[in-house]
């Protein structure tokens, strides 16, 4: 384990000034398409009557919406390819680089939040995520906003992520922050609201139940049911129940 930064209370401080307004700028720029659309339409609609105006710069500010989710995503994807790490497993202080760094990412991606919520599943979604380093397998369909630590997290094809499960590949405890690759496999469901942490194994066809909660580096086989809190397996690959 390495030493905690010398001045990272100073460091982080000013980090948080400086990139404070710079994520308001960046949801701005999103915005620019948007404008220039409603300044083209207000334009163009200028002679018509004032509901028929109301319907059409209604219409474009529906559009312009969905532009700033479209913008949005590329912009925080661009930004996330060109500084995710790559990484197997670390562990560092919380008062280190690594923790700056993983700050930075995680700032992005809250960013991408409000745009990301109303793109999944989609492939707009599934490209933002691979943007920020996921790897998605073929008919993935991921319906969740809440995949954090992308570059962390490899996804086989054909799996199902339910609604608002969590994926984290990161934790913090005593000795600092831990991130470790998750590896769900192939045809896997993960239920609705379902966590899994850092270094966990997730075989083919096996299935998380919803609202369970997978601790930290717990291997599941192939084709196995697990659901609870902590989460346990209520189901073998042969369909019996475990002893």
């Amino acid at each position: 384990m390495k030493k905690p930064l010398a001045g990272f209370r100073w460091i982080q401080g000013i980090l948080s000034i400086l990139v404070t307004p710079l994520g308001f700028i960046l949801w701005g720029l999103a915005a620019a398409p948007a404008i220039y659309l409603y300044w083209m339409v207000g334009d163009a609609t200028s002679t018509l009557e004032i509901w028929q105006r109301a319907i059409a710069l209604g219409a474009t500010l529906g559009i312009g919406m969905m532009l700033w989710c479209f913008t949005d995503l590329l912009i925080i994807g661009i930004l996330g390819r060109m500084i995710r790490p790559r990484l197997e497993e670390v562990r560092a202080p919380t008062e280190s680089w690594m923790t700056i760094h993983w700050a930075f990412l995680s700032l992005f991606h809250r960013l991408a939040l409000p745009a990301l919520k109303w793109m999944v599943p989609s492939f707009v979604g599934n490209t933002y995520y691979r943007m920020m380093g996921c790897k998605i397998g073929k008919g993935s369909q991921l319906n969740s906003p809440l995949i954090n630590d992308c570059f962390m997290v490899e996804i086989g094809s054909d799996t199902v992520i339910g609604g608002n499960a969590v994926i984290n590949g990161h934790l913090f405890e005593k000795d600092g922050i831990h991130l470790a690759k998750i590896r769900i496999g192939s045809n896997v469901v993960i239920g609705t609201a379902a966590q899994i942490n850092p270094g966990c194994i997730i075989g083919d066809g096996a299935v998380i139940a919803s609202r369970s909660v997978l601790p930290k580096f717990t291997e599941i086989p192939d084709k196995e049911i697990w659901g609870g809190i902590p989460a346990k397996c209520i189901r073998l690959a042969d369909g019996t129940k475990p002893n």
